[in-house]
Formats: structure tokens, sequence, C-alpha cells
């Protein structure tokens, strides 16, 4: 029970890795707010889980639902303890494209930056001002690790999550300043096999085959799995953590480590 009795929030929670740390912190104890776009999905997975739970809509990079989740959370909890700020895209599925630094689409580079990195910025804003009651509050940015490296391909996302590491370190070094009970931290996954890779890994033995070059350039060897992710995010959310704020938590299987961190030529 790592994070008893704490109000949590997660955005993007209907799948991959936002489901997992919503599951994996309902199982600590918090009593978990999962919030997402496609209610049907975050419904489904918020009535599957164990422990105090509620769903509510929420599209992140709308000012106006924020400031909902923000009134909701304020009357019927008081307080918020944990933000795992984790709603993201690639574009890939959500925009036209292209997303190369030659050719972008700028209505595409402007959609993904409302999401990943305006989304963000929200959920701060929203979570300071409920997180100041708190005994002890966390917020765990999702970034990448494309937030360290240049993605050609995809220009917009990398660029939107590099947004996030700096803002993260921005939200932790404020709170401290003002004396809040705040810590913000990133996180900053690498090759975990999640819905968000589908529209790159393509269907069937393609999709296989894909894994298995991704795995080939990864130290230990194999992608990684959402639960790895979660775990980073429970660590970060609790109070072992209490003596952390403003670092970037990479979750890549060494990648970051050597020389697999270069894009590939095609």
């Amino acid at each position: 029970m790592r994070v008893a009795n704490k109000i949590a929030l997660v955005t993007g929670a209907a799948r991959g890795i936002g489901e997992a740390i919503a599951a994996l912190l309902c199982e600590e104890g918090a009593i978990v707010i999962l919030s997402d776009i496609d209610d049907a999905l975050g419904l489904k997975v918020t009535n599957g889980l164990s422990g105090e739970h509620d769903y509510i809509h929420l599209d992140v990079s709308s000012e106006s639902d924020w400031q909902y989740v923000e009134r909701y959370i304020e009357q019927k909890y008081g307080r918020l303890d944990i933000l795992i700020n984790n709603a993201g895209i690639t574009g890939f599925l959500e925009t036209s494209g292209p997303h190369d630094p030659e050719h972008l689409d700028y209505e595409s580079w402007k959609k993904v930056h409302q999401v990943n990195a305006d989304g963000i910025a929200l959920g701060c804003k929203s979570a300071i001002k409920l997180m100041k009651s708190s005994k002890a509050a966390s917020i765990v940015n999702l970034s990448s690790r494309s937030g360290i490296v240049g993605i050609p391909g995809a220009a917009a996302y990398a660029s939107s999550k590099a947004s996030i590491r700096n803002h993260s370190k921005t939200v932790a070094l404020y709170c401290a300043e003002q004396g809040y009970p705040i810590r913000c931290n990133s996180i900053h996954p690498g090759a975990i096999l999640t819905p968000l890779w589908d529209a790159m890994l393509g269907e069937g033995e393609e999709k296989v085959q894909a894994i298995k070059d991704i795995a080939a350039d990864i130290p230990l060897g194999t992608m990684g799995e959402a639960i790895d992710v979660a775990y980073a995010a429970l660590y970060l959310a609790s109070d072992e953590a209490k003596y952390v704020t403003g670092i970037e938590l990479t979750i890549d299987g060494g990648i970051l480590a050597g020389s697999a961190a270069s894009p590939n030529r095609k």
C-alpha cells in the first residue's frame, strides 16, 4: 500500500501505459480518478479495477476541460495528491502529417503540441492549485526517449516531448521556490510495446519482425512493457521519493546508454 489514501488523477488512462499506471496505483491503495477522451473504453477499464476509483472525461488539450476537472476534484475530494500526466499522441494516427522537419504539416505540428506540450502545462497548472492542500504531492509527467534525442521522421513528437522534459524541471523549481508540498518529475520511456506503436509496427508477421528488429538494438534485448513504466511512476508518486524532484527517469532497456540513441538511416 505504497500510496494508500492518496487522491490520484491519471490522464490517458484507457489504454497502454496510462491503464497500467492506474491499475497499479489502485492496487497500492490510491483513490484513482481515470480520465480519457475515449469514454467507452475508459469506463470499461475503470469498472474492471479493484479498490476505489472514479472516471471523468478529459481532453488534455482543452483548458475548459481541465477547469471542469479541477472543480470536480475540489468539490468531491478536496485535494489532489498525485497527477500522472500521461495522455499523448505521436501524430501519425491523429493527423495527416508529414512530420519530418523539411516537409512538416503545420496543422499536424500544432495538434501534436496542443495535446503533448499544452496538455502537460495545463495539467500542471490545475494540479498545483489542487495540491497546495496536500501533505505531500507529486506530479509525474510522461515524456519520452524522443524528448532527449532527435527523431527525423517525428519532429513534432520529439519537440513536444522535449518540452515536457524542460517544463517538469521548471515546475519542480517553481513549487520548491513557493514552498509548496509538490514534487515534479518526468519519465522517459523508450521502446515500450503499447498501442502507441501500432502505426509504426504494422500487423501480423510484419509486426513480429518489426519488434525483433527493434529489440536487436536494445541492450537488454527486448521491448519493455507498460508495467515497467508503471512501477517507475509509482515510485515517483509515492513518499519513497520525497527527496526526488526535477529529475528525468529513463525506462528504455539501456538504449540511451549507447549508440542506439542515434537514428538509423533507411
